[in-house]
């Protein structure tokens, strides 16, 4: 069989290209540290590497929704902490409130106080997180919950549960609702100090009117304890929620770290290899460069 000189020429010339291309490719891969750089250089890992970086995406954008849950548990967290102290002050002063030798005037001082105690567990009430969203409004974040009244105050929000997604598998309340906290079961912390500040600036006259004092302290007191329980253990809840959560975090860097070290063991240069190939490569070039000249520089006058 013949051979044409120009199919001599087309085969070096192919051959030689061919091995240019590999060169570049490994050249760039050592100067770019990505062993992939188009679907075409490995079709399945590319598909792996894709599912993996959307897997990181998806335990990212979990991380970020954590810290929003974080920062709105947080913040009901440590304003449940000023309605506990101010609960428990308010216990304190009526066990005081008791004492028989105080005298009218000094219940009405007494009474003063307690108002005070309301409107600041009001405020208290109508506290914002971060975002200027009420913390104690249920779905109704931008209605003001609570508006004082002459029974104490009237709860204008409802009992919606505000859900994050804070895991694959985990949704999380980071609210809670105002009728939950200071209404529970009926018993209604602001009516309960609005009647003791209405008992208090009531004069006794008589046994009847002592008898009543005696009875409606009784009873506030009964309902405070049973607020500063409920306060309790809703703070205890916020407390496990946000434990929850920071156990949740470690658990998602732990998958972030996994997500990246399989990513980079199918996608990163493995350099001493790269190396190692562009070396064989560039010896084979140059053999072939050698062979191509030696091919081309062949005729039949040199041998006359």
């Amino acid at each position: 069989m013949r051979i044409s000189t120009n199919t001599i020429y087309q085969s070096g010339i192919s051959k030689i290209s061919a091995l240019q291309s590999e060169q570049t490719k490994l050249q760039q891969q050592i100067s770019t540290g990505k062993r992939i750089a188009s679907p075409s250089d490995d079709p399945v890992a590319a598909a792996r590497a894709l599912s993996l970086s959307h897997a990181q995406g998806v335990n990212a954008k979990f991380a970020d929704t954590r810290q929003t849950a974080q920062t709105k548990l947080s913040t009901i967290e440590s304003n449940l902490t000023g309605v506990t102290n101010l609960l428990v002050a308010a216990q304190s002063s009526l066990v005081a409130a008791g004492n028989g030798a105080y005298s009218n005037q000094e219940r009405v001082s007494m009474a003063t106080e307690f108002n005070d105690s309301l409107q600041a567990l009001i405020g208290m009430a109508n506290a914002k997180d971060a975002y200027g969203n009420y913390l104690y409004a249920g779905y109704q974040t931008a209605t003001q919950p609570f508006v004082a009244s002459a029974a104490g105050a009237n709860y204008q929000g409802d009992n919606g549960q505000q859900l994050l997604q804070v895991d694959s598998e985990r949704q999380m309340a980071v609210n809670v609702s105002g009728d939950n906290l200071f209404k529970a079961g009926g018993n209604d912390i602001f009516a309960t100090l609005s009647s003791l500040v209405s008992l208090l600036n009531t004069p006794v006259t008589d046994a009847t009117s002592q008898a009543a004092l005696t009875s409606g302290l009784a009873t506030a007191m009964s309902s405070l304890s049973s607020s500063v329980d409920n306060v309790l253990n809703i703070r205890a809840s916020v407390g496990n929620k946000l434990n929850e959560l920071d156990a949740l975090d470690i658990a998602g860097s732990d998958r972030d770290l996994q997500y990246s070290k399989s990513l980079s063991d199918i996608q990163d240069t493995d350099y001493a290899s790269a190396l190692s190939d562009l070396a064989k490569q560039q010896t084979i070039m140059e053999a072939a460069q050698k062979s191509f000249v030696s091919m081309t520089s062949l005729s039949l006058f040199k041998l006359i």
